[in-house]
């Protein structure tokens, strides 16, 4: 397998205080990966160290199986863009203006393909206004065209949904998906439901540290999985109702949780299979003459995931009523 990117229990030190530590991970040809993390978790950190802005302090890298203690590393990142915390865009030149500077600072003599690049990423129409006067998705999709200037196969985007109106978003959303078709994508964000959307595997990282990789189809497959639990308030201790649900084959277990005002009884259910049994664990408790007061699912989401991995501390996700279909 070909790996684009190897780290090597890479870390980074500011004096006493460690951005990074000791994080190695692999990031194979292809895809779209997600760096995901709260912020000040170390994210720009290393992607600044990829790029080359900054030297690590421990460990190491390879970028295309050179590392980046090697002459080589140069042609290495030369098939590498990316954007850094904010694109470096001149205010005051259009679109196409800002990506002739590029090449030209690049070196690269041939303007051909400045058009399409453009044209990619949704800014071909712009004409004679100044990058002072788009919007913050223009500017965040101008930066992305800078990055492909040189046609590198390897793109890192730093944070680029921060800030987006939904329309932003949605661009943003279709143009990765549309570079990953091509390319090989690191996206860093702290926004899970957009990592979500987009990228085919997900590293997240806290404190400097690597705390967990997974495709986010596995991740996901555990949010699933936890749709297998609801919590229902009902009137009263709550024995008839757990005498009802226990007697029932669908449901696997009842718990009896704390909370709840008096004389009521809050109950966390587990369906003895994978599968939405809310509507009927209701029914049954309805017809069996127990007063249902409220009723949820308690599965877990991403961002309950990402909580217990970050070792932070979350409340367990509840839907409203609307949302379970009740």
């Amino acid at each position: 397998m070909e790996y684009v990117l190897e780290t090597n229990a890479i870390g980074k030190s500011y004096g006493h205080f460690k951005a990074l530590s000791a994080l190695s991970m692999h990031v194979p040809k292809g895809s779209i990966y997600g760096f995901v993390g709260k912020n000040g978790a170390g994210k720009t950190t290393l992607i600044r160290l990829i790029c080359g802005l900054q030297d690590p302090s421990s460990g190491s890298y390879t970028l295309y199986g050179i590392r980046n203690d090697e002459k080589e590393i140069i042609s290495s990142r030369r098939r590498l863009g990316a954007i850094v915390e904010t694109p470096s865009i001149y205010m005051n030149m259009t679109a196409e203006e800002n990506m002739k500077q590029q090449y030209r600072i690049l070196g690269i003599p041939s303007l051909d393909g400045i058009r399409d690049t453009l044209k990619l990423v949704n800014l071909a129409d712009t004409g004679k206004k100044k990058a002072g006067n788009f919007s913050l998705g223009m500017r965040q999709r101008l930066g992305i065209a800078l990055a492909l200037a040189g046609s590198p196969d390897f793109l890192i985007l730093d944070e680029p949904i921060n800030g987006l109106d939904p329309q932003g978003i949605i661009e943003m959303r279709e143009l990765i998906l549309k570079l990953g078709e091509t390319h090989t994508v690191i996206l860093s964000s702290h926004i899970l439901s957009e990592v979500r959307e987009v990228c085919d595997y997900i590293f997240i990282i806290s404190e400097g540290k690597l705390v967990a990789s997974d495709t986010t189809e596995h991740l996901l497959k555990q949010v699933e999985d936890g749709g297998r639990e609801m919590k229902v308030l009902v009137r009263g201790d709550g024995e008839a109702a757990k005498e009802l649900l226990l007697a029932d084959d669908l449901v696997e277990d009842v718990l009896t949780c704390p909370g709840g005002e008096e004389d009521t009884a809050n109950l966390m259910i587990r369906a003895a299979a994978k599968e939405d049994i809310r509507s009927h664990v209701i029914k049954t408790l309805v017809d069996g003459g127990v007063f249902v007061l409220e009723a949820a699912s308690a599965g877990k989401t991403l961002e309950d995931i990402f909580l217990e991995l970050t070792n932070q501390k979350g409340a367990l996700h509840y839907e409203s009523d609307s949302e379970a279909g009740i």
